[in-house]
């Protein structure tokens, strides 16, 4: 039974460097918790906002601090009150308000981690844990955003920011549903008013209202990210022919859609985004590929 683990700590909020390697003692479980051997954990967005402060710690103390809003592992222990996990099985977590964007525990950069049982969805054995953990939260944002633009087969769908880790993944989805992807990338043409069913928009900013003008008439706009910043214009009349915006964030995630949205994922077989593996030990290395935007599609770590 596993009483240390090396594991990414923060002890001040900064840049990527304020990563490092550090060896925790594990805390006994309790009662219903669940204790998992670190197989993959993919870098998410949420994690650089958090270590650069603009996402508070919101424990007491805050530091130090282990990152990582999402992890695939397989279970070495679990505490009473655990009936639907067993020694041997593989899951995953988007940690649900104890790691990651409420950080209220320590995350998934580590050889182990230890969460409620609740808030984890269980894989098949035979499940590749990198490729999984390349889709992860990035597939459950995109799908969970997808079900709130209707029916897609068939209907022509625009994705933003097809290199980043949700648009990566997004359009494997909307592909795998029967929709005709547009994926924008940096630099492609603007889709045309009025040639999309749908949006899906991870982008944002001065973008938003090329997107809505593309919408034809009754079709549905979900935003699920903004990376080029909330402020945004378009012209209101836009409305009255029926489009309809609406927006999706995991941050309303909890187990029960977490393991609906992990089933929809593995009934899919999607092909994993193009993905970037890197030792836990070059977490910083990671961070900072990302701000960089030097990488396609998803980072992940493996200890």
């Amino acid at each position: 039974m596993a009483t240390k683990s090396r594991a990414v700590v923060m002890r001040q909020n900064g840049p990527p460097e304020v990563l490092g390697i550090e060896e925790l003692l594990l805390a006994p479980l309790v009662h219903g918790e669940v204790r998992l051997r670190t197989l993959a954990s993919a870098v998410n967005h949420s994690d650089l906002q958090i270590r650069a402060g603009h996402w508070p710690i919101l424990r007491e103390p805050r530091f130090p601090y282990v990152p990582g809003l999402e992890a695939v592992g397989e279970v070495v222990e679990v505490a009473d009150g655990v009936s639907e996990f067993a020694v041997g099985d593989r899951a995953w977590t988007a940690m649900q308000g104890f790691g990651g964007v409420r950080a209220e525990r320590d995350g998934g950069y580590a050889e182990f981690f230890t969460v409620p049982s609740s808030v984890l969805a269980p894989l098949p054995a035979g499940l590749d844990a990198v490729e999984f953990a390349a889709i992860g939260l990035a597939g459950v944002t995109a799908i969970e955003g997808m079900r709130r633009l209707g029916p897609l087969s068939g209907k022509t769908l625009v994705i933003s920011g097809a290199t980043g880790g949700v648009g990566a993944v997004a359009a494997g989805i909307g592909r795998a549903l029967g929709a005709e992807v547009i994926a924008l990338e940096r630099g492609s043409p603007a889709p045309q008013p009025g040639s999309a069913d749908a949006v899906l928009d991870s982008v944002a900013g001065p973008l938003f209202p090329t997107l809505v003008s593309a919408l034809r008439p009754e079709g549905r706009y979900c935003i699920v990210g903004a990376a080029a910043g909330g402020d945004v214009a378009f012209d209101v009349w836009r409305l009255l022919d029926g489009r309809a915006l609406t927006g999706y964030s995991t941050e309303t995630l909890d187990g029960t859609v977490l393991r609906r949205a992990t089933q929809e994922l593995i009934r899919l077989r999607l092909p994993p985004p193009p993905t970037r593996v890197l030792p836990l030990a070059e977490a910083a290395r990671a961070h900072a590929l990302i701000e960089e935007r030097a990488v396609r599609g998803r980072v992940v770590l493996v200890p």
